[in-house]
């Protein structure tokens, strides 16, 4: 027999050569891919039943014979594992993806294995919980609620006004979506709610009052795994804020603020006089002490924890409040004397009844807003109107200019007690005993 002995089928072939002195082995030789494979055989029998199978793979297009022996073995190893995987998980995936998916992260990792980039991953990934609407509004409101709540003579971390408004908004917009989970929610829904026939009634404010609410919510319940934070909902045509005109600033006139001051009696008079002479907010006075209010000669000191914007700042006393002032210098604790919870509520009613005694019109925050206005018209100077007021500058050039002239803010600030005697300072003195 002639050696290198071939054997055909179609197009398909493979050598066998014959032993050597040398080399006491038959060799079976052919070509995959380019690249020739030789595998050896102890006899010349099982040489040539090998190259019958294979010829007749190549000629079929089959690739097996391009595994050398160890390639061959792990790929048999690995496709044990994919297998073992697929019946822990009912996932079936083939080789081919197995080995592109790690080829693809791992030219991602920048040296670090595969293990760790999804241990990493696993560390801080959040999985979205399930949680229906309605009960995630009643959760968020129920969260705050401590928040709303502060020790004697500070202000708390929210306000209960504000939380509960916004609750009636949240609550209002739950409503709108029975049945719907959080993490369900797309900006349709959204849409739906804030174009409805009840939110489009309300003004281009309340709207953003509206659109405010829902971004809190939002955010707070990405914060709680109920929603992706790749939701994009704020996103939607409905959440953009609208240009909301400025509502028409009202305030009380000279004559008015004297009315005010000549009707109130005891504590209730300082509190009028420090509202419209040194333009504190009601939230501001009502935590206010006598202590903050002559503790810094000329100065009402308003601390970091009683301001509005939690920073300190001193309130020049002007001659006319330092005399409406005077006949207080001998009180201790706090301006205002009701304790009850709803202290402001109580002041509102208090103040309303005043302003039925004097035969004065109410008007809505009066006393601080004729203060900005008054200030501004004197000075001319939006930045010491705004440091007196714990304001921006951009908020009182846009509010309060041009609402006033400096003749008539000399008047506000000149309203001075008649005489003396007129003043009375215990909190029990009524005007008849005054008289």
């Amino acid at each position: 027999m002639k050696f290198p002995k071939v054997i055909r089928h179609r197009k398909a072939e493979c050598k066998i050569y014959g032993k050597k002195p040398n080399y006491p082995f038959y060799r079976a030789a052919w070509y995959v891919n380019g690249q020739r494979r030789i595998k050896q055989f102890a006899t010349y029998s099982k040489a040539k039943s090998f190259a019958d199978e294979l010829v007749k793979d190549l000629a079929q297009g089959s690739q097996r014979t391009a595994l050398t022996p160890a390639q061959a073995v792990d790929a048999l190893a690995a496709i044990e594992r994919l297998q073992g995987f697929c019946q822990r998980t009912g996932r079936n995936v083939s080789l081919l993806r197995a080995v592109s998916e790690f080829v693809e992260a791992s030219s991602k990792a920048n040296g670090r294995t595969l293990a760790d980039m999804v241990e990493g991953y696993l560390s801080t990934v959040a999985t979205v919980t399930r949680k229906d609407v309605a009960e995630a509004v009643e959760e968020f409101i129920q969260a705050d609620e401590p928040r709303t709540k502060a020790s004697e003579g500070r202000r708390a971390q929210l306000s209960s006004k504000y939380t509960y408004n916004r609750a009636i908004v949240l609550r209002r917009f739950a409503k709108a979506l029975p049945g719907h989970a959080v993490c369900e929610l797309s900006k349709d829904h959204v849409d739906v709610v804030l174009t409805s026939k009840t939110v489009a009634a309300f003004s281009a404010k309340s709207r953003n009052h509206h659109r405010a609410a829902i971004k809190q919510w939002l955010q707070w319940c990405v914060r709680k795994d109920y929603l992706p934070v790749t939701h994009r909902l704020l996103e939607a045509d409905s959440m953009r804020r609208e240009h909301a005109d400025t509502g028409e600033i009202e305030f009380y006139t000279p004559r008015e603020f004297r009315t005010l001051l000549e009707t109130a009696e005891g504590p209730m008079r300082a509190m009028v006089a420090i509202g419209g002479l040194a333009g504190l907010r009601t939230a501001e006075i009502l935590r206010l002490t006598w202590q903050d209010v002559f503790r810094v000669p000329g100065h009402i000191e308003i601390t970091a924890g009683k301001s509005k914007t939690r920073q300190r700042r001193l309130v020049e006393v002007c001659p006319a409040l330092a005399a409406w002032l005077e006949p207080f210098r001998s009180f201790t604790g706090k301006v205002c004397s009701i304790t009850a919870a709803s202290v402001d509520v109580i002041w509102q009613q208090q103040f309303l009844k005043l302003c039925d005694d004097a035969k004065v019109s109410r008007k809505r925050n009066g006393l601080r807003h004729a203060f900005c206005s008054f200030h501004f018209a004197a000075h001319a100077n939006e930045n010491l109107t705004a440091s007196q007021a714990g304001n921006s500058p951009a908020m009182i050039h846009a509010h309060y200019k041009g609402l006033a002239t400096k003749a008539e803010a000399e008047k506000w600030f000149t309203v001075a007690p008649a005489m003396a005697g007129n003043v009375i300072s215990l909190d029990t003195a009524s005007r008849k005993q005054a008289q």
